[in-house]
């Protein structure tokens, strides 16, 4: 099936985009202290970085915490993410991980780098 339109002009600049994704697989579980994965930040996001399981995959980033939602490095209610997590008294924790969506930015770098492909292929 077609997941994403993109139309680009001549230029290589991006003027259309429209994605039809269904909703993405996000996975939950509880962890004990120590956390077997390794995460890191990644375009302000938190992701993992090392060590897959139950359909966790490195690359996946951090959705939630204990039911709290996730902006970037930092829960909805100002707390770090990262020390949250390095925190043993917080433990059992729950911990949702999800694949991120696109950003502006990068949905401006794919189409500039299909326009690149498509000016080498078809000199």
């Amino acid at each position: 099936g077609i997941f994403s339109v993109y139309i680009i002009n001549k230029a290589g600049g991006l003027i259309f985009q429209h994605d039809h994704n269904p909703t993405r697989p996000e996975v939950e579980k509880t962890f004990s202290f120590p956390l077997e994965l390794h995460l890191k930040v990644y375009d302000d996001k938190i992701v993992v970085a090392f060590g897959e399981r139950d359909g966790i995959k490195v690359g996946h980033s951090v959705m939630a915490v204990n039911g709290v939602a996730a902006e970037g490095r930092f829960l909805k209610d100002g707390r770090d993410i990262l020390e949250v997590l390095g925190m043993q008294e917080n433990y059992p924790i729950n911990i949702k991980f999800g694949r991120p969506n696109l950003t502006t930015n990068e949905r401006i770098m794919l189409a500039s780098m299909l326009h690149s492909l498509f000016a080498i292929g078809s000199q």
